[in-house]
């Protein structure tokens, strides 16, 4: 028969496990720690997601038995907001098209051996900031040289549009906003 002592890890277990049955309050103690742990644990741990197989064995169920079954709380997904209907078309604006003219004579006026920057100060009074830091990687040797026609709206909305600009390397397609400052030109594209 082993010797039991008063010390060791063994006593110690004896002593934890034991305290609930010396008397009938440390029962009743020992019970209710013991909803709290397990109440607060399941407050603490997620919800999982509502499994449709069980909604739909639950209507079918209510169906057949003509019971009524209690919704179960579930959490709504996100609801993301998409626009019903494009933006209504309007009269293009002669501001904004006359923004992209100046843009366009900006864009071609680079003599050979000119300075990067000074061709991008010359365009950032037409241009949108966030659309700056994507101009100062395009080489001017690339932009054209001569504008060949008129400028001609594709499409415009109130706050919005695109427009055709005729240049000696291409038709550029240009995009301008209406900002607080006014029409900026806010991307361009060459016509495909």
């Amino acid at each position: 028969m082993p010797i039991r002592t008063h010390r060791g890890r063994a006593a110690v277990y004896r002593r934890l496990w034991g305290w609930p049955l010396r008397s009938p309050k440390h029962l009743v103690a020992a019970v209710i720690v013991f909803a709290v742990v397990a109440t607060a644990i399941g407050f603490l741990l997620p919800e999982p997601p509502p499994s449709t197989n069980v909604a739909a064995s639950r209507s079918t169920t209510a169906t057949e038995h003509s019971a009524v079954v209690p919704p179960t709380r579930t959490k709504s997904p996100p609801t993301i907001s998409v626009p019903q209907a494009a933006p209504t078309p309007v009269a293009p604006d002669p501001a904004g098209l006359a923004v992209v003219e100046e843009w366009g004579k900006a864009w071609v006026d680079h003599p050979v051996g000119s300075d990067r920057q000074r061709w991008l100060d010359k365009l950032r009074p037409h241009t949108t900031d966030e659309f700056m830091t994507e101009m100062a990687s395009v080489d001017p040797s690339n932009a054209g040289n001569v504008i060949t026609g008129a400028v001609t709206a594709v499409n415009s909305t109130a706050g919005s549009m695109v427009v055709r600009l005729p240049t000696d390397i291409g038709v550029l397609v240009v995009t301008v906003n209406k900002t607080p400052a006014g029409w900026r030109v806010a991307q361009y594209d060459k016509e495909g």
